[in-house]
């Protein structure tokens, strides 16, 4: 089989994947700050399996987009198109612990019960005044103006809110046409708010000493772990590719330190 991606830098390739747009503009934005690929395997750079659902053959391929840059230790996006009813991105931006500055977090996930959007600046420190203070303040009113736009997604388990701002975009749509439009209409120029204000604060961002980067890494740690225990993608990608390469994509690939 011949691959499609050679290099995790590469354009996500995928037809009619519903989150292009999202990834295209995650890859442009951070085109100025000269990304450098990242060393990921062939088998996570890209992987197509057939899998079944109620007897019927279905094409699944999953792309990841990953690189670094002078201040992001990683920025990477799992792509994932299944049918007609399943596609998904998962991207993070994992700045370096010399830099106090949280992670940016989109999580939009299409099954056929509906859509699933997390958007947010997830605190690597949660409880750290100045790290908090440094995005919130900033962040707030973009949250304010798009939060009464998308349904409230529920409550989150207990032991994830630590791992979320107050500025936490969380939502569940049906599969609707004017779920379609909330999408184009609302979650993508919120999305679009939320990226453009990370990347400035990541240009703004001044090295730490070193006594407050090993405190900034330990956060990253704690989250990276939580992240790789907790994802919700591991029953669906370990029914697609196997328990064995799921473990590793999510452990070498997704959330690793």
């Amino acid at each position: 089989m011949t691959l499609v991606r050679s290099s995790s830098i590469d354009p996500i390739n995928i037809s009619d994947w519903r989150w292009q747009q999202f990834m295209d503009y995650t890859a442009y934005s951070l085109k100025q700050y000269d990304p450098i690929p990242c060393s990921i395997s062939n088998q996570f750079i890209e992987r197509r399996v057939i899998s079944s659902f109620n007897k019927k053959p279905l094409n699944v391929i999953v792309q990841t987009w990953a690189c670094s840059t002078e201040k992001l230790r990683l920025a990477r996006a799992a792509c994932l198109q299944s049918g007609e009813n399943t596609s998904v991105i998962n991207l993070v931006l994992i700045p370096s612990s010399k830099y106090d500055l949280p992670f940016f977090g989109a999580d939009f996930v299409t099954l056929p019960s509906g859509h699933l959007i997390a958007l947010d600046f997830q605190p690597v420190l949660s409880n750290d005044i100045d790290h908090l203070r440094f995005f919130l303040d900033k962040l707030t009113p973009i949250y304010d103006s798009w939060n009464q736009a998308l349904p409230y997604g529920g409550e989150i388990p207990e032991e994830a809110k630590k791992y979320f701002s107050p500025c936490f975009l969380w939502s569940r749509l049906p599969l609707k046409k004017e779920s379609d439009q909330l999408i184009e209409k609302r979650l993508k120029p919120a999305f679009d708010q939320y990226l453009n204000l990370y990347m400035d604060l990541v240009e703004r961002a001044e090295i730490v000493s070193q006594a407050r980067s090993k405190l900034l890494f330990s956060g990253q740690v704690d989250y990276l772990e939580y992240r790789a225990k907790k994802d919700p993608a591991r029953g669906m990608l370990s029914r697609f590719f196997g328990k064995e390469w799921t473990e590793s994509y999510i452990q070498k690939v997704l959330f690793s330190f």
